[in-house]
């Protein structure tokens, strides 16, 4: 059964890595998050790494798939939309986030692309710190720690 949400929304830009994919749609139904993919995807939804990663959560979410960001930011322009970036204005635990805030990833090797960043309130672009030398954190644990930061927020309800 699905859970009925009006809680945070997870979007993927282009995800390329399904075993990511499929932690990110576990960790999607623990927490009441809905979550959007925006293709072009690097997999198929019925790829069986994607059902080994998710176990047997992807029935507890709705996941929606959309042709472009365009698309997406169509269907849901009332939106307050975040984007976790290295290049960031602020740090992820800053903004007050609230039920129906949109937080958009980019693939796992290229980040989301800068015609969508420039798109985007400067103030909305977050980051999650990491040691100067480092460039990155895995798409899965960036999506959890960013969501569990916002659950907590919102007093795990």
């Amino acid at each position: 059964m699905k859970q009925k949400n009006d809680f945070i929304h997870i979007v993927l830009i282009s995800p390329q890595i399904p075993q990511n994919t499929g932690n990110i749609i576990r960790l999607c139904a623990n927490i009441g998050a809905e979550l959007h993919l925006i293709q072009p995807l690097g997999f198929k939804l019925y790829d069986k790494r994607i059902k080994r990663a998710a176990l047997d959560y992807s029935d507890l979410i709705d996941i929606k798939t959309y042709s472009s960001f365009e698309e997406y930011v169509l269907k849901y322009d009332n939106r307050n939309i975040f984007a976790c970036c290295p290049s960031g204005e602020r740090i992820y635990t800053e903004p007050q986030y609230t039920k129906n805030d949109s937080i958009i990833f980019g693939p796992e090797e290229k980040g989301i692309p800068k015609n969508i960043l420039t798109k985007l309130q400067k103030n909305n672009l977050i980051k999650i710190p990491m040691r100067p030398n480092n460039r990155s954190i895995n798409l899965s644990n960036t999506v959890a720690i960013l969501g569990y930061e916002i659950w907590r927020q919102l007093k795990f309800q």
